[in-house]
């Protein structure tokens, strides 16, 4: 494979250059850099979606989304460059940046065994990094962007601290492979194994003449070489089946986890409030743990492209990447570190704050009233409990109307007293919002369209809390043993409720459903990518038979309240001005 170099669109494009790795793989970049000569700033990115397959081709469903609601994506580009979940090199190389796009290990035109998130693609991405500052189109200065797959494998590599790591932009990255992404509360969540099958299989390297060609190029995006069908197998490592074999956490989900206390790279966390499921955690938690001195949080909705390719979301990453790439005093470290959209029931409230939770945060809790199936504001006297069939639908707590306009921005977190029939029991909890004639308000989520307000799971056996690490509105889980119940006992158990934002009208009702199963509408809704249908909680399901099994999970469960079993609702309430 001979790297080839054009001159198009003002730019100089290089395809397929060779970057070797210290183990004798030669991983393939594109390089687009400005026709005039200079040192420049770097973005990179490294990834298994393939480096040239375009956006419209490979996501046509994304893309078609993503121009009716930001049609100023093709404002000064052709799009012909454009690729799924990271920057169009015909925005930036005009403003004198270098795009540099890399397949990673054993995806697109790269050679190799595919093992997502593992050390060995770490290191590899490390050593992009310091190739890419070495380059006599460089100016040193490496930033990495990108969304999602781009943003995750930031967090790992930031923890190496590569020297000329010098910025990067995180946008929708998770950051822990337990809790973020494979069991959520301790469950097993099944999206990996449609995600990899559906999205990263047919870019695998080898996949060859059976996917896409670059329309551009018209070169094979997965080749040059196609593989037969057993080779591609053995040139993959499967991470659902690791995932499904590990219910505890363990030294496989830490080494493909951040390691807050080595990322010290200056960075901007781009996380989205209808990321449940996927990403929106890790975000948080790197703008709370991160060793950075400078980072800065921002929270967005809408799907979870689509920000990031508008005006607004290339604004600014521009600011950011100017002052830490090319040194420009735009203002940006003196910028608050908390940018967030507050969520409306019909849009969105730009504002700045100066830390994550705000320090104005009016903590309340909400008590659960089994008998009324309601949400108090005041302690219950009496103690009394309700049962619901796990695998079934579950039960419904209401608050009264709000009185008054109510803004929830923040982490939740619930503490309930439970008992099963079963030695075990999964908690599925949902925050949703109903309007005064009792209709549900839902959200754009980051892949489904019609998203609550927020979601949070515990596999009670995985109650056990680490005292260190915990906060009243965070609840820390260990998972390192499992804790079985015995039938009929109550136990007290904290479930953490990734965070949300909304300003609730008069008159609007808010609701903690509880039950032992995904939270799924009753209607579906056209999916995207791989995923023909979502019903509410997008594919980030937790339907897997075995770790799902009736015998253990399936039985009767009992939700208490009031008296000595104060179970509640812990909200984040802030003043409105």
């Amino acid at each position: 494979m001979e790297p080839r170099i054009i001159e198009a669109n003002g730019m100089y494009i290089e395809y397929d250059v060779p970057i070797p790795m210290d183990d004798g793989v030669i991983l393939r970049a594109d390089v687009f850099r400005p026709a005039m000569a200079g040192r420049y700033p770097v973005l990179l990115s490294y990834g298994p979606y393939g480096k040239g397959l375009p956006f419209q081709l490979g996501y046509p469903r994304q893309w078609e989304i993503l121009v009716q609601r930001c049609p100023e994506v093709a404002e000064g580009s052709t799009c012909r460059y454009q690729n799924w979940e990271v920057e169009d090199p015909e925005k930036w190389v005009p403003e004198g940046y270098v795009c540099v796009r890399v397949d990673s290990r054993g995806a697109g035109r790269s050679p190799g065994v595919l093992d997502i998130f593992s050390p060995r693609e770490t290191r590899d991405l490390f050593q992009c990094i310091e190739w890419a500052a070495a380059q006599p189109w460089s100016n040193g200065r490496v930033g990495l962007s990108g969304i999602s797959y781009y943003a995750i494998n930031q967090w790992l590599v930031a923890g190496l601290q590569p020297p000329h790591l010098a910025a990067m932009c995180a946008w929708e990255g998770a950051a822990d492979f337990y809790r973020d992404w494979n069991r959520h509360g301790g469950i097993l969540c099944t999206f990996t194994d449609s995600w990899f099958r559906g999205q990263v299989i047919p870019v695998q390297h080898g996949f060859g003449a059976r996917g896409f060609v670059d329309p551009v190029t018209g070169e094979l995006v997965a080749g040059p070489e196609t593989l037969p069908e057993d080779e591609l197998t053995r040139n993959r490592v499967d991470a659902f089946q690791q995932a499904r074999w590990r219910e505890l956490d363990d030294e496989w989900y830490r080494e493909r986890s951040a390691d807050w206390s080595r990322v010290k790279v200056p960075f901007l966390s781009a996380g989205n409030w209808g990321g449940h499921g996927l990403h929106l955690r890790g975000n948080v938690e790197a703008f709370m743990q991160a060793a950075s001195i400078q980072k800065w949080l921002e929270l967005h909705g809408l799907e979870h492209w689509t920000l990031y390719y508008s005006r607004y979301g290339w604004e600014l990453r521009k600011r950011f990447f100017d002052h830490f790439l090319k040194g420009i005093d735009n203002g940006w470290d003196r910028e608050p570190r908390v940018l967030l959209n507050v969520r409306h029931v019909d849009g969105f409230e730009f504002r700045k704050e100066n830390e994550w939770p705000l320090a104005r945060t009016q903590w309340t809790r909400l008590y659960l009233n089994p008998a009324a199936r309601a949400l108090s504001w005041e302690p219950l006297g009496s103690q009394s409990f309700v049962e619901y069939e796990a695998l079934r639908s579950g039960v419904t707590f209401r608050t009264p109307p709000f009185p008054q306009e109510t803004e929830i921005t923040g982490p939740l977190a619930a503490r309930l007293f439970v008992s099963s029939s079963t030695p075990d029991a999964d908690l599925f909890l949902i925050l949703r919002l109903f309007d005064p004639e009792g209709r549900e308000v839902s959200f754009v989520g980051a892949l489904d369209p019609r998203a609550p307000l927020a979601q949070g799971w515990l596999r009670a056996s995985h109650r056990k809390l680490d005292p260190e690490r915990s906060l009243p509105y965070r609840p820390y889980h260990t998972h390192d043993e499992l804790q079985l119940l015995t039938p009929g006992r109550i136990y007290e158990v904290e479930v953490e409720i990734w965070p949300t934002s909304i300003v609730i009208p008069p008159g609007y009702t808010l609701a903690l459903t509880i039950q032992g199963r995904d939270f799924e509408r009753e209607e579906a809704v056209g999916g995207v990518g791989p995923w023909a249908a979502f019903r509410g909680s997008g594919p980030f399901l937790h339907n897997d038979p075995w770790d799902r099994r009736p015998e253990r999970v399936g039985g009767r469960v009992r939700i208490y309240g009031g008296g000595e079993t104060p179970s509640s609702l812990l909200v984040p309430i802030i003043p409105r001005e």
